[in-house]
């Protein structure tokens, strides 16, 4: 297996999946002289993307037939497993020395399978998922964690640079699964502390902005706290990554727990009070829609506060 150079201009890139990450994703991509073909379920969210001159592909596989490198970011692990490793999937249309590289958040133990399944066929596989939301997909600031081989991590730099602004190679397949969990299980615990902490101000009769003024650059600072601290207070609960897809990230965080003996109730906790958000209809809201379920326990209309 030779690794193949990779550079603008040149190296054609495949994408499946063009949500809300996605599409800017792949759009850092072609401003930096990447060709692209995109494949999402559905057409209509890929338009803009064609309209900037990327090609279409009806399959993933056809994705991959016309590219060098095809990226990925979905929903779920059946999601993974079926736009890779299905009939109609990338590897099927991948050739020798062709790179797969699947930045949904997955199972570590699913980013294994793909890399077994793509070295028997001569192909290069990397589990590269990602932090920073829609505001980092937008800008180009995302992290990237990465695991894979890495002699090919580091061919894929002309990549990582268009679209990140932290990217770490963190060890073998699955180790950027892993990664992802860890940041999952400090954003899990630190979202109940943005929220809790929003609605004792609220409660208190504080001026919120002028909270967040005082507290944001302290100690208790944090991304969620400044990034979407704001939203909360604006009642603008838009997705920049959806509940239902933290809920999935969870339980696939729980699960690697579990295997390892390991207790987390912070994230159990976490993740109770993220289905109660799903169950009350804001499964496809931003993980920050937490707030509108933390206050109904203490009877405080949120979005209708004075």
């Amino acid at each position: 297996m030779a690794i193949p150079a990779i550079q603008p201009g040149t190296t054609k890139v495949g994408w499946i999946g063009t949500g809300v990450m996605g599409a800017s994703m792949v759009g850092h991509l072609m401003d930096a002289g990447f060709s692209a073909t995109v494949y999402n379920r559905s057409k209509s969210k890929a338009e803009p993307l064609i309209k900037k001159g990327a090609n279409w592909a009806d399959s993933p596989k056809a994705v991959a037939e016309a590219s060098d490198v095809i990226f990925s970011i979905v929903g779920f692990p059946a999601d993974v497993r079926e736009v890779l490793l299905g009939e109609q999937g990338a590897l099927a249309g991948a050739s020798a020395d062709k790179i797969l590289v699947d930045m949904t958040t997955s199972d570590p133990s699913l980013a294994v399978e793909v890399a077994e399944a793509a070295s028997a066929k001569g192909v290069y596989s990397v589990d590269a998922p990602v932090s920073g939301g829609d505001v980092g997909a937008k800008n180009g600031t995302l992290s990237i964690m990465i695991g894979g081989e890495q002699a090919v991590v580091e061919a894929l730099k002309p990549c990582w640079d268009a679209m990140g602004k932290t990217i770490v190679y963190q060890g073998e397949a699955g180790s950027g699964q892993h990664t992802k969990m860890v940041n999952q299980i400090l954003i899990a615990t630190n979202m109940i502390g943005v929220c809790e902490a929003l609605l004792y101000g609220y409660k208190a009769g504080l001026d919120l902005p002028t909270v967040l003024e005082s507290v944001g650059s302290g100690a208790a600072g944090s991304w969620s706290l400044s990034n979407l601290g704001p939203r909360i207070m604006d009642n603008n609960f838009d997705p920049g990554f959806f509940v239902e897809h933290f809920i999935k990230d969870m339980g696939i965080a729980l699960a690697e727990a579990k295997a390892m003996n390991l207790s987390l109730p912070g994230l159990a906790l976490g993740h109770q009070l993220y289905l109660a958000v799903q169950a009350q209809g804001h499964g496809r809201d931003g993980t920050h829609a937490l707030q509108l379920a933390l206050a109904s326990l203490s009877n405080v209309d949120w979005e209708n506060r004075s």
